[in-house]
């Protein structure tokens, strides 16, 4: 119970990882929300975690807008008086050679991936700064580190949380605030599209025996939202199944 009487926000937790991590974060005793865009789907992970008599309430909002970050926090405040962690998970792909990227594809990733964690850690950070704590957790890739083919929207987007990272933990280490941010590396559904021969070239390339299993993902995140992480601020780390960030 690591997490006990902890509140937790975790964008985009309907699915995949982010899924994972809100199951595991409440059943170290934190009471979780649960945000997606598509409610049902939401609305089956909330019933999940009750249905173990364990705490969750749903949002719906998306994060790529103001109103949107906002939104998602008060669902932590409304429902549960504070926020205590952060995990900006959030994320999609649109990919495709530079040569051939439309505006709309460029900006719809920049929208939910960079600026979704700037919505949702603005309107955090007044409650973790009034209560002198908080832990922010974002989720990056090795593509903000050094790029991929077919997603210089994406590598664009994750390489600014990158650096939003490092000058958050700057920044609000004075008022006990932790940040930091993850950089996983298993087979998720953005992999669905990519061929297996072309899946196999990316773990040879990277000198992987294999690539993470997606429940071995979700142990940094506890331990990251928890007060044993109280002395780590301003990292990435890298957990991906021998690849190293």
């Amino acid at each position: 119970m690591k997490l006990k009487d902890k509140v937790a926000v975790i964008t985009g937790s309907s699915r995949g990882m982010g899924r994972l991590v809100a199951l595991e974060m409440a059943k170290e005793g934190a009471k979780v929300v649960i945000n997606g865009t598509t409610p049902d789907v939401v609305d089956k992970v909330v019933k999940e975690i009750r249905d173990e008599n364990l705490e969750a309430v749903a949002n719906y909002d998306n994060v790529a807008t103001m109103e949107g970050g906002k939104s998602i926090v008060n669902t932590a405040i409304e429902n549960y008086g504070k926020i205590d962690v952060l995990v900006n998970n959030a994320a999609i792909t649109k990919d495709r050679l530079l040569i051939k990227m439309t505006e709309e594809e460029w900006d719809s990733v920049i929208s939910v991936d960079l600026k979704g964690v700037f919505t949702c850690t603005k309107a955090a950070i007044g409650h973790m700064i009034e209560q002198k704590h908080g832990k922010i957790i974002n989720v990056v890739s090795v593509a903000g580190k050094s790029g991929n083919v077919g997603q210089t929207n994406y590598s664009a987007a994750k390489g600014g949380v990158i650096s939003f990272t490092l000058a958050c933990s700057k920044e609000l280490g004075k008022y006990n605030i932790n940040v930091n941010a993850v950089a996983p590396s298993h087979k998720t559904r953005m992999y669905d599209k990519v061929p297996d021969e072309v899946f196999k070239m990316i773990i040879a390339a990277r000198s992987l025996k294999r690539m993470s299993e997606p429940w071995e993902i979700p142990p940094i995140f506890i331990f990251l939202a928890s007060d044993d992480s109280n002395f780590i601020t301003g990292q990435i780390i890298g957990v991906d199944g021998g690849f190293s960030f």
